[in-house]
C-alpha cells in the first residue's frame, strides 16, 4: 500500500482538475473532511487540500481548454526531464512539459499510448504528499487499459514499474509495484477496459481510504455526484466504490480489509 516513503516510480502527488474550485473544495470537505490552502497568489490558483494541517491532495480551477476534469495522478522521477523523454521514445506522449514550481520540483504531465494521462513529481523542496495510506487520504491506484501487456511495458521503461499477478474472484489482477521495494511497495494494479463495461477510456483512478464506504458514497450522492460502480465488497480486499464528483473527476474510495500477518 501506498506511504510517504516516496522511491522513484511511486505516486507522491495528486491533485483535481475542476471547473469549479469553490464547488469541489465543498464537495471533497463533506465527504473527506479536507480543507483547501491557496498556494498563494503567484500559484494559478493552485491549492492544497489539507487534513489536520496536513497536505493530502491538491486542486486547481482549469478552463475546458485545459482539458476535462480529471484527478491526476503523479509518480516520483528522479530526473522529469529524462522521464519524459523516455515516455516518448515508448510511444506515449507529453502534454506538459518539465516544469521547475518555484524551487518545490518538477512536474510534467504525460500521457501513455493509450492516451492514459499521469504526472511525473521530481522532488525539490516539497517532496510529495504529506500522508498517504491513512483514512481519509490516496491509498491505491489503478490503471484501466485495454491492453495490460502493452501498458506493462510502457510503464517499466518510463517509470521502471514492475507488474505481479496475484489470484482475484473471478481471474487474475495484476499488481504494480516500483523497482525499489519490490513487492513490498506495492502501490496499485492495472485492470482490462473488456472487463469493465463502466468504463470506454484509458485512465489513472486513484483510491481514498474511508472509514466508512457507504456512508461516502451516499454523501457524494446527495452532494451531486456520480456512483459510477456501487459499494460492494471483495473477498481479502475491502469493500470500494467507483464514483465521480459533480463535475465529472473520478475517483474509488475503499475500506481496506484488515491485512493478514
Amino acid at each position: 500500500m501506498l506511504t510517504t516513503r516516496f522511491v522513484n516510480g511511486a505516486p507522491n502527488w495528486i491533485d483535481v482538475g475542476t471547473p469549479d474550485i469553490e464547488g469541489a473544495t465543498r464537495f471533497y470537505g463533506a465527504l473527506f473532511g479536507w480543507r483547501f490552502q491557496s498556494a498563494g497568489p503567484d500559484a494559478g490558483g493552485y491549492g492544497f487540500f489539507q487534513l489536520d494541517g496536513k497536505t493530502v491532495a491538491a486542486g486547481v480551477q482549469i478552463t475546458p481548454e485545459q482539458g476535462g476534469p480529471a484527478w491526476t495522478v503523479y509518480f516520483r522521477s528522479g530526473n522529469a526531464e529524462a522521464t519524459a523523454k523516455a515516455a516518448e521514445q515508448a510511444h506515449g506522449s507529453v502534454p506538459f512539459r518539465p516544469l521547475d514550481v518555484m524551487g518545490e520540483g518538477t512536474m510534467a504531465v504525460l500521457a501513455d499510448p493509450a492516451g492514459a494521462r499521469f504526472g511525473i513529481w521530481q522532488p525539490g523542496r516539497t517532496k510529495g504528499l504529506d500522508v498517504a495510506g491513512d483514512s481519509r487520504s490516496l491509498t491505491w491506484v489503478e490503471l484501466y487499459t485495454a491492453d495490460v501487456a502493452a501498458a506493462a511495458a510502457f510503464y517499466h521503461s518510463v517509470l521502471g514499474l514492475e507488474t505481479s499477478g496475484v489470484p482475484f474472484p473471478g481471474g487474475t489482477y495484476t499488481c504494480v509495484n516500483p523497482a525499489e521495494g519490490g513487492e513490498d511497495a506495492m502501490f496499485g494494479g492495472v485492470v482490462a477496459l473488456a472487463d469493465d463495461p463502466a468504463e470506454t477510456e484509458a485512465y489513472w483512478l486513484p483510491y481514498f481510504e474511508v472509514p466508512d464506504v457507504d456512508t461516502v458514497v451516499a454523501t457524494a450522492q446527495e452532494l451531486g455526484g456520480t456512483v459510477r460502480v456501487p459499494a460492494m465488497d471483495v473477498e481479502g480486499v475491502g469493500r470500494m466504490a467507483r464514483l465521480a464528483d459533480p463535475y465529472g473527476a473520478r475517483f474509488a474510495v475503499i475500506r481496506s480489509a484488515p491485512r493478514q500477518e
